[in-house]
């Protein structure tokens, strides 16, 4: 069974409902979360197939408010960029696989944005990535990637939603199992909250049921592009 870390930065943020679908797929994720007292982030040794940062809520990667462990995160990104592990980011992490991959991140102010992305590559995760697409986003700070970089979906404005980097590395802006709960969970653990909260909490709970069918082909896609289930 292969065994992803998972690098989480507020307990509020989590896997979601991606939790589901790699259970479902015998496919192992470890919580790492450097922000609990006495907690270390792993070592290049212990991603034995691969690696995924989480969003940070109101933490970003672009000096405004940025996450505690940010250096030691972009370096250990960095590592596995070389060393050809699976990498997928979201939400601050997708910003943290930019920085490490030679791009950057530039300051964009907290939000939470429900809304409908757009493929912009066809055959983006093998073709599972749907043409238009629901997407959910809590944070702040935006993803620049390299020019080396493929982009696969934007927002409504045309800001980068999804890129990958090289074969097994992918960035998401926006979190593709956030549920309901965890983001009234994000609004509630933070002094610090996005404007307009309850109508985007309203469009994230009529968006329940797309939002799940979406995920099915959205991980079925990725899965086989990063070979998760390969041995």
């Amino acid at each position: 069974m292969k065994t992803i870390n998972v690098i989480q930065h507020t307990s509020a943020d989590y896997l979601g409902l991606l939790e589901d679908h790699l259970e479902g797929r015998k496919i192992g994720f470890s919580y790492c979360r450097p922000f609990a007292e006495g907690a270390t982030l792993p070592r290049l040794s212990d991603v034995k197939d691969g690696i995924m940062f989480l969003g940070g809520g109101p933490w970003g990667t672009a000096g405004v408010r940025d996450i505690p462990s940010l250096k030691k995160e972009i370096e250990l990104c960095r590592h596995c960029l070389l060393a050809n592990k699976i990498i997928i980011g979201i939400g601050a992490g997708a910003q943290i696989l930019a920085i490490a991959a030679g791009g950057a991140s530039v300051a964009s102010p907290l939000e939470f944005t429900t809304g409908i992305g757009s493929r912009v590559q066809g055959d983006a995760l093998n073709g599972y990535l749907d043409a238009s697409f629901p997407y959910v986003l809590y944070g702040r700070d935006w993803p620049v990637p390299p020019d080396y970089a493929q982009v696969l979906a934007i927002d409504e404005t045309g800001r980068t939603l999804a890129f990958q980097l090289g074969e097994t590395a992918f960035g998401f802006v926006f979190h593709p199992g956030m549920k309901l709960a965890m983001a009234e969970d994000l609004i509630m653990e933070f002094d610090e909250i996005p404007t307009e909260t309850a109508p985007q909490l309203l469009n994230l709970q009529n968006m329940k049921r797309e939002i799940e069918d979406n995920l099915v082909r959205f991980m079925t896609g990725l899965i086989q592009k990063t070979g998760l289930m390969r041995h």
